[in-house]
Protein backbone atom coordinates (compact mmCIF):
# COMPACT_ATOMS: atom_id res chain seq x y z
CA UNK A 1 0.00 0.00 0.00
CA UNK A 2 1.31 3.16 -1.36
CA UNK A 3 1.50 6.14 1.75
CA UNK A 4 4.08 8.78 1.75
CA UNK A 5 5.67 9.78 5.24
CA UNK A 6 8.89 12.01 6.29
CA UNK A 7 10.07 10.73 10.06
CA UNK A 8 12.80 13.13 11.74
CA UNK A 9 14.58 12.43 14.35
CA UNK A 10 15.69 15.06 16.66
CA UNK A 11 17.94 13.90 19.40
CA UNK A 12 20.94 16.54 21.02
CA UNK A 13 24.11 15.26 21.47
CA UNK A 14 22.91 11.35 19.85
CA UNK A 15 25.33 10.91 16.49
CA UNK A 16 26.73 7.59 17.89
CA UNK A 17 23.02 6.63 18.88
CA UNK A 18 21.69 7.05 15.33
CA UNK A 19 24.90 6.68 13.37
CA UNK A 20 23.86 2.96 12.28
CA UNK A 21 20.85 4.10 11.61
CA UNK A 22 22.31 5.90 8.99
CA UNK A 23 23.50 2.77 6.92
CA UNK A 24 20.70 -0.08 5.49
CA UNK A 25 20.60 -2.86 7.64
CA UNK A 26 17.90 -5.78 6.37
CA UNK A 27 17.89 -7.17 10.35
CA UNK A 28 15.73 -4.38 10.98
CA UNK A 29 12.30 -4.71 11.36
CA UNK A 30 11.52 -1.50 9.24
CA UNK A 31 13.71 -0.90 6.54
CA UNK A 32 15.17 2.83 4.94
CA UNK A 33 18.53 4.40 6.24
CA UNK A 34 18.29 7.98 8.07
CA UNK A 35 20.01 11.21 6.49
CA UNK A 36 21.52 13.47 8.39
CA UNK A 37 20.12 17.08 8.37
CA UNK A 38 22.80 19.32 8.21
CA UNK A 39 20.90 22.16 9.54
CA UNK A 40 20.22 20.98 12.81
CA UNK A 41 22.48 19.76 15.39
CA UNK A 42 21.38 16.17 16.25
CA UNK A 43 18.64 15.88 13.36
CA UNK A 44 18.28 12.72 10.75
CA UNK A 45 15.11 12.55 8.00
CA UNK A 46 14.19 9.39 6.45
CA UNK A 47 11.33 9.24 4.04
CA UNK A 48 8.71 5.59 3.37
CA UNK A 49 6.92 5.78 -0.07
CA UNK A 50 4.80 2.80 1.57
CA UNK A 51 3.80 1.71 4.91
CA UNK A 52 4.90 -1.88 5.42
CA UNK A 53 8.80 -0.58 5.36
CA UNK A 54 7.60 1.83 8.18
CA UNK A 55 6.07 -1.07 10.84
CA UNK A 56 8.54 -1.47 13.85
CA UNK A 57 10.14 2.15 13.79
CA UNK A 58 8.87 4.00 16.85
CA UNK A 59 9.90 0.58 18.88
CA UNK A 60 13.14 0.18 17.50
CA UNK A 61 14.31 4.14 18.07
CA UNK A 62 12.75 3.62 21.71
CA UNK A 63 15.40 0.56 22.34
CA UNK A 64 18.13 2.76 21.78
CA UNK A 65 20.33 4.09 24.45
CA UNK A 66 19.21 7.88 23.90
CA UNK A 67 21.73 9.92 26.03
CA UNK A 68 19.08 12.24 27.34
CA UNK A 69 15.64 10.25 26.34
CA UNK A 70 13.55 13.09 27.52
CA UNK A 71 14.94 15.37 24.68
CA UNK A 72 14.15 12.92 21.69
CA UNK A 73 11.49 14.03 19.49
CA UNK A 74 10.43 12.01 16.70
CA UNK A 75 8.00 14.42 14.18
CA UNK A 76 5.90 12.39 11.71
CA UNK A 77 4.24 13.56 8.64
CA UNK A 78 2.30 11.10 6.60
CA UNK A 79 0.96 11.81 3.14
CA UNK A 80 -2.79 12.52 4.47
CA UNK A 81 -1.94 14.74 7.76
CA UNK A 82 -2.40 18.35 8.44
CA UNK A 83 1.25 18.66 9.97
CA UNK A 84 3.72 16.95 11.45
CA UNK A 85 2.90 14.93 14.39
CA UNK A 86 5.07 15.10 17.52
CA UNK A 87 6.29 11.95 19.57
CA UNK A 88 8.51 12.05 22.55
CA UNK A 89 9.48 9.68 25.57
CA UNK A 90 7.49 9.12 28.43
CA UNK A 91 8.65 6.25 30.77
CA UNK A 92 10.74 4.57 27.66
CA UNK A 93 7.82 4.57 25.21
CA UNK A 94 7.71 7.17 22.34
CA UNK A 95 4.39 8.56 22.75
CA UNK A 96 2.10 10.80 20.39
CA UNK A 97 1.99 14.46 22.08
CA UNK A 98 -1.30 15.83 21.49
CA UNK A 99 -1.12 19.18 19.23
CA UNK A 100 -3.39 22.00 19.71
CA UNK A 101 -6.09 22.58 17.11
CA UNK A 102 -5.87 18.54 15.87
CA UNK A 103 -6.48 15.14 16.57
CA UNK A 104 -5.55 11.60 15.15
CA UNK A 105 -8.61 10.14 13.27
CA UNK A 106 -8.37 6.36 12.71
CA UNK A 107 -10.08 4.31 9.74
CA UNK A 108 -11.80 0.82 10.32
CA UNK A 109 -9.12 -1.72 11.15
CA UNK A 110 -9.07 -4.38 8.66
CA UNK A 111 -10.79 -7.95 9.06
CA UNK A 112 -7.23 -9.67 8.57
CA UNK A 113 -3.87 -8.66 8.91
CA UNK A 114 -3.02 -8.46 5.32
CA UNK A 115 -2.46 -5.63 5.02
CA UNK A 116 -0.57 -3.00 7.16
CA UNK A 117 -2.25 -1.26 10.26
CA UNK A 118 -3.10 2.14 9.41
CA UNK A 119 -1.79 4.98 11.42
CA UNK A 120 -4.92 7.16 10.76
CA UNK A 121 -4.56 10.92 10.06
CA UNK A 122 -3.63 13.81 11.92
CA UNK A 123 -6.38 16.29 11.20
CA UNK A 124 -7.71 19.76 12.14
CA UNK A 125 -10.16 19.77 14.82
CA UNK A 126 -12.10 22.54 12.77
CA UNK A 127 -12.39 20.50 9.20
CA UNK A 128 -14.77 17.57 9.42
CA UNK A 129 -13.24 14.24 9.69
CA UNK A 130 -12.60 12.65 6.17
CA UNK A 131 -15.52 9.76 5.53
CA UNK A 132 -15.18 6.45 7.16
CA UNK A 133 -12.57 8.03 10.07
CA UNK A 134 -12.64 8.50 13.58
CA UNK A 135 -11.06 9.45 16.96
CA UNK A 136 -11.74 5.98 18.34
CA UNK A 137 -8.30 3.69 17.51
CA UNK A 138 -10.00 -0.08 15.82
CA UNK A 139 -6.75 -1.51 14.69
CA UNK A 140 -4.43 -1.80 17.91
CA UNK A 141 -1.24 -3.06 15.68
CA UNK A 142 1.57 -0.53 16.53
CA UNK A 143 1.44 1.31 12.82
CA UNK A 144 5.03 2.64 13.30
Amino acid sequence: MSRIAQVIVLAPYADEVMDPLTRPDPSRNWQGHFEPLDMFVGGWLVEFNRMRPREGLLRHLESLAWPDPASVQVLIHDEDDDCFGLWMMRAGVLTEVPLPGHRRLHPAAPATDEFPPDPGVLWRTETAAPTGHSTERRDHRPAW
